[in-house]
């Protein structure tokens, strides 16, 4: 066990100390604001204040984690070794960065509180953040300064036998905002969707769309099958959220109350993972996402663990307060739509720290790292298949978890999306 010595064990130490320690590195964490305590603890311990109290193992703490609320903060970002730090300690720490300090500002998703440019939809723009800015998106630098954490701890000491290392993990979303290009959309938009295909002269597009109304071909976005056994052949389990909100100028899916819709989702219910994708709308009304969670519940039969916001759009904290009213406690919203990398500077699940009332709350974060939507900026397959070695090889590094979000239509014949199912593959065959 580590004990940390600190001049007050706040919320924010606490959180953040158990994540990097406990939840990283396996290492258990006790604090202590009592002098002799500390020097009566025979084992691996450290201080984290202004000055060290002799030659312990010392971190010079920054004053965020001692703060409450938000405040315009100076961030300088400089090179450390292969990746970047912030919040400089000086010659005394035994790090030349407070890395507690800077994975809370990152995990809390500090940033996003303050002012900033959103896009059309309202998101949290990639290119706000600041490492966007200073080039460490692509690097999961909370993971990386945790092993620097642990490495300097083993150079202390020697003789402490530490936890192994975690395994490299993968966890794939299957994004449904429509599970069917054509079947069961209804009458009136069959008809305006042949109809908008016939003026834009798109004859074969009118062909298959009323082949699959007649029952005589597969609707193109119907690749359950295909991802069920996908599922059979790993132990990864993928997580499925289904879009079942009202029909919308933001939500075009199938409504819930269609027999064959309800079906599909028990089906892939009993092999993987069901989560909820809300509807556009009840990212701001509570009311809207209750009856989505309901609805979704008497379809699954269980109690509804997941959810993922449309458009992977978030207002915090109220996104998160409004799951947690509800008790969802898994969220898989926190990514970024147009490029690849670490939003929340992590590969590791993290819980959800609310700045407003300054506690942790029991919300699980499981930040996305690639949608398939930004690998099609990359035009050669043979590039793509680069890109996302890349990014798994980042999470691979520190031994984390790989969190891809692919489409139910990424798995159709449509010429777009050529390749995707041996990048998918990649993925399933990262963790051999």
């Amino acid at each position: 066990m580590l004990l940390v010595y600190t001049h007050k064990i706040s919320p924010r130490v606490k959180y953040i100390f158990k994540h990097i320690c406990t939840r990283i590195l396996g290492l258990e964490v006790s604090f202590t604001t009592k002098i002799e305590t500390f020097i009566a603890h025979d084992s691996l311990k450290m201080s984290y204040a202004k000055q060290p109290l002799g030659n312990e193992f010392f971190i010079k703490s920054h004053d965020l984690l001692f703060e409450q609320g938000l405040s315009d903060i100076d961030i300088n970002v400089q090179k450390w070794d292969d990746t970047k730090g912030f919040f400089f300690s000086g010659d005394k720490s035994n790090l030349p960065f407070d890395v507690f300090a800077s994975a809370f500002y990152l995990l809390s998703r500090y940033e996003e509180y303050m002012p900033h440019v959103k896009d059309a939809y309202g998101r949290f723009l990639a290119t706000e953040s600041m490492a966007y800015k200073h080039d460490f998106l692509h690097q999961p630098v909370v993971d990386i300064w945790a092993y620097k954490f642990k490495a300097a701890l083993k150079k202390y000491y020697p003789d402490f036998s530490f936890p192994e290392d975690r395994v490299y993990k993968i966890k794939p979303i299957i994004d449904c905002p429509s599970v069917y290009q054509y079947k069961l959309k209804g009458v009136f938009r069959t008809l305006g969707g042949a109809i908008k295909d016939l003026f834009s002269l798109e004859f074969k597009e009118v062909y298959i769309r009323f082949m699959v109304v007649l029952g005589l071909k597969k609707d193109p976005h119907n690749t359950f099958n295909y991802l069920i056994n996908k599922q059979k052949q790993t132990d990864s389990q993928f997580v499925f959220f289904f879009l079942i909100g009202a029909f919308s100028t933001y939500d075009k899916g199938i409504s819930i109350n269609k027999k064959k819709f309800i079906s599909l989702i028990k089906q892939v219910a009993d092999y993987c993972k069901v989560g909820l994708k809300t509807s556009y709308f009840s990212i701001d009304d509570i009311n809207i996402l209750k009856k989505e969670k309901l609805k979704m519940e008497s379809v699954i039969n269980r109690n509804l663990l997941a959810s993922r916001q449309s458009y992977s759009k978030l207002n915090l904290p109220e996104s998160y307060r409004n799951l947690i009213d509800l008790e969802i406690y898994e969220d898989y919203t926190m990514g970024y739509v147009n490029h690849i990398g670490f939003r929340a500077g992590s590969c590791t699940p993290f819980l959800f720290y609310d700045l407003d009332y300054e506690i942790q709350t029991p919300l699980k974060i499981y930040s996305f790292h690639l949608m398939d939507y930004t690998l099609l900026k990359t035009k050669s397959l043979l590039d793509k298949k680069a890109v996302l070695n890349n990014i798994i090889n980042s999470v691979k590094q520190v031994n984390g978890q790989f969190v891809p979000v692919f489409h139910n239509y990424t798995f159709s014949n449509t010429k777009k999306w050529t390749g995707f199912k041996a990048l998918f593959n990649i993925v399933l065959n990262s963790i051999k």
